[in-house]
């Protein structure tokens, strides 16, 4: 085990080290800090709706790691951060798997990062909340765990009261968001079948794209051009703000402005391209965060056959 170091204030001025393992071999795929943030902390399962949580005010830091190949069960990543929070006299508020903690509602009612920094196998992940209560103010932890295949996936969500010692951040951990490679792209539509266009960005309530491509849209033209018999499905997705039917219109619109994009500056044919729409039933991330809501208004592209 290699250990994920938080400073965490004990006591007005005086910091203690907590120390949370995390595998050895995992690789940070994304670290981000907010300051004066109220992260709501899951504190049951979901039934039916989102989760009951409890809003703690702080800086929020979250950070996701990927660990491959034989990476331990959802729970064998679970199990040594609980076992480190105890420890640490935090009282365990929530820890269950995926049906106990409410499936498809937990997942979506609960903050996460998008992919590729983080994926949830709705069917393989564990979910763990923790609290413990200083003089400075509350502190707490969310720790979600999924397993797909060989492949291990680890996100820490830590809340500490402003003013305490923050965490060590790396210098060269990876945006929330990458923006896959042409090689990448072509990976995922041939394994996959589908794949998100990153960096492709959408206002709210806009449709409008900027003046410059993102580079998914050349990725996704060459591996077109390199499959000439595939037809695929642009989707475009909104965050869940407004009415259903609205958010549909304006995700088909948004898928409508990548395929004259692509008709435009790549020369594609345009039978090959459909655009459609699925407004906020397909989420990403959770709703309830700004970054959240941006992850969300994305397109995607479906391979739908020759």
């Amino acid at each position: 085990m290699i250990r994920a170091t938080l400073l965490l204030a004990l006591w007005p001025g005086i910091a203690a080290t907590l120390e949370l393992p995390v595998p050895e071999g995992a690789v940070l795929t994304a670290e981000t800090r907010r300051d004066a943030e109220v992260y709501a902390l899951p504190t049951g399962p979901a039934q039916g709706g989102p989760p009951p949580v409890a809003p703690i005010m702080g800086r929020v830091e979250t950070r996701a790691w990927r660990i491959d190949p034989d990476a331990p069960s959802a729970a064998g990543l679970i199990a040594p951060i609980r076992a480190a929070l105890g420890a640490a006299g935090f009282e365990i508020l929530l820890d269950c798997a995926a049906r106990a903690c409410g499936g498809f509602d937990f997942r979506f009612g609960t903050e996460v990062l998008p992919p590729p920094a983080m994926h949830v196998d709705l069917g393989s992940f564990r979910f763990l909340s923790a609290r413990r209560d200083t003089p400075q103010g509350p502190e707490a932890v969310g720790a979600l765990a999924s397993r797909t295949g060989g492949t291990g996936h680890l996100q820490l969500i830590t809340v500490m009261p402003e003013g305490a010692a923050p965490a060590s951040l790396s210098p060269t951990a990876p945006s929330l968001v990458a923006t896959p490679s042409e090689g990448e792209l072509a990976t995922a539509l041939s394994r996959e079948g589908n794949a998100v266009l990153e960096g492709v960005e959408f206002a709210p309530g806009a449709a409008t794209l900027g003046p410059r491509d993102s580079p998914a849209l050349p990725a996704l033209a060459a591996w077109l051009e390199a499959n000439p018999d595939r037809r695929v499905v642009l989707v475009g997705h909104t965050d869940m703000t407004g009415a259903l039917d609205a958010n549909i219109a304006l995700s088909r619109r948004r898928a409508e402005a990548v395929r004259e994009r692509l008709l435009r500056d790549h020369g594609l044919n345009r039978d090959r391209i459909d655009a459609q729409g699925a407004g906020w039933l397909a989420p990403r991330a959770s709703n309830a965060t700004k970054a959240g809501r941006a992850a969300n208004r994305r397109v995607e592209v479906v391979v739908s056959g020759g």
